[in-house]
């Protein structure tokens, strides 16, 4: 069955960094787009990023750009989010998803990043 499990996330002083990873298993990783989304303390969804299949093509939302680079390694089956320059309003649970066409159809359980001082 599809997996997605996240890790990388922690506690983190503004302006560091973090990578997070999302290791994928139960589906051929290196035929579909993947996307980081987030979810922050009493908000709604947010998408963050995404990379295509072949991981020639990034995407990012306005807030990220800069900052965060999303790639991904189909030999390892593992898409990755660096995120530099942190700031509080980073605070979230970050998932990845599996992207099938325009729908995320399989979810990660979320890693917890805090920006905090």
């Amino acid at each position: 069955q599809v997996q997605l499990v996240e890790s990388g996330g922690g506690l983190v002083q503004p302006g560091g960094s973090l990578r997070l990873s999302c290791a994928a298993s139960g589906f051929t990783f290196s035929s579909y787009a993947m996307t980081w989304v987030r979810q922050a303390p009493g908000k709604g969804l947010e998408w963050v990023s995404n990379i295509n299949s072949g991981g020639g093509g990034t995407y990012y939302v306005d807030s990220v750009k800069g900052r965060f680079t999303i790639s991904r390694d189909n030999a390892k089956n593992t898409v990755y989010l660096q995120m530099n320059s942190l700031n509080p309003e980073d605070t979230a649970v970050y998932y990845c998803a599996k992207r099938t066409g325009w729908e995320y159809d399989y979810w990660g359980q979320g890693t917890q990043v805090t920006v905090s001082s």
